[in-house]
């Protein structure tokens, strides 16, 4: 497929899923909340930067299962499957041709840490959901991590445009103690 083509599809299938899941999207937490907790200025998405018991951080903790896998690019794969249309395998090469996107966000962990303000680039998961076609029963992701790590997400919190498959931090290739080379962010919830 032309790289033209495949930009225009994207886009396309991004509109139609953004117009399916629009009112979901509008009563999660963070956008409909009409008070929302926590303290500091207002971020982006109108909710306080820190979260209610969470602590501002300058350094990135390192937190993870005790298991780092070292994947060399020319074996990483992305596989996205189940209740989709269109299930893909993308290698490295195929991942980094899709529409990438800079982005700032705070990233908040569940370990009651906060670092802001943190600089990546990587593909939308809306971009990857617009590739699949997520069927209409299709609820939820689960992701699954070389680590063993597995986590799920309602597909109306994984397509808000600021959740990203990263692969990048603050201009260097993601350090695999963070989770490289890719990993998942979903700035409007907790990491």
């Amino acid at each position: 497929m032309e790289q033209p083509d495949k930009l225009n599809r994207i886009v396309e299938a991004r509109m139609k899923l953004k117009n399916r899941f629009e009112e979901k999207m509008k009563q999660t937490p963070s956008v409909a909340d009409a008070r929302p907790m926590g303290t500091g200025k207002a971020n982006r998405h109108g909710m306080p930067e820190i979260p209610v018991g969470q602590i501002e951080t300058k350094k990135w903790p390192v937190l993870d299962l005790g298991i780092e896998p070292d994947i060399p690019l020319n074996e990483w794969q992305l596989k996205i499957d189940g209740d989709v249309e269109n299930p893909v395998t993308l290698n490295w090469e195929a991942f980094m041709a899709l529409p990438q996107t800079e982005d700032i966000s705070d990233f908040h962990c569940v370990t009651t840490w906060s670092k802001l303000n943190m600089q990546w680039k990587g593909v939308r998961f809306m971009d990857l959901a617009a590739l699949v076609q997520p069927k209409d029963t299709a609820t939820h992701i689960l992701c699954y991590g070389y680590d063993d790590y597995t986590t799920n997400v309602s597909l109306e919190e994984a397509l808000k445009p600021d959740v990203l498959l990263v692969h990048t931090f603050e201009g260097k290739p993601l350090p695999k103690e963070h989770g490289g080379p890719v990993r998942m962010i979903t700035p409007q919830l907790y990491a």
